[in-house]
């Protein structure tokens, strides 16, 4: 009986990280369901829901030679698998400003006490080292409402950080 796996692997970034970790878990009899892999600050970072009959160790077994190879390190947790299930999202925030500390808490902290259920972030630092410029594109479902996510936002651009809401328009077929 198969049973479902988050596999995440992380290392230095280098070309052909996706096809022989993938050649392997497919060699080795596995199923890749839903995966997010993504380059930082020279670094890559899966991670992959596997299917597989085998157990953890056997999983273990399969990966550690690619990953070795690869220079990756990698953990492997048995998961409930739940494909289909996702949380379409409704809202879109941007934010821009000055780097500092706590930016990514206070911001998130603010829009989930505002109902946000977050389905996506993506961060990356632009400008300068001398004037670094935090940047993060965050995707999700607005629990409570877009008012009352606008409303965390207006406390949190009056601090000084710059923040978008957009509504996202997604068409179901």
């Amino acid at each position: 009986m198969s049973k479902w796996y988050m596999l995440t692997l992380v290392g230095k970034d280098r070309p052909g990280i996706v096809a022989k970790v993938s050649a392997a878990l497919f060699d080795g009899g596995s199923d890749l369901g839903e995966a997010s892999m993504m380059r930082l600050g020279g670094n890559f970072s899966i991670m992959l829901m596997v299917r597989y009959d085998g157990s953890v160790k056997q999983l273990h077994d399969l990966v550690e030679p690619v990953a070795d190879s690869l220079g990756l390190h990698y953990h492997v947790d048995h998961i409930d698998g739940h494909l289909h299930c996702h949380h379409v999202p409704d809202v879109r925030i941007t934010v821009y400003g000055a780097d500092r500390t706590g930016i990514v808490a206070k911001v998130t902290g603010a829009l989930a006490e505002a109902g946000l259920d977050i389905t996506d972030l993506e961060s990356d630092v632009a400008g300068s080292e001398a004037k670094p410029i935090y940047i993060m594109q965050i995707e999700g479902v607005a629990r409570e409402g877009v008012d009352a996510l606008q409303s965390a936002l207006d406390v949190v651009t009056a601090e000084g950080i710059e923040a978008k809401l957009s509504t996202v328009e997604t068409l179901m077929g």
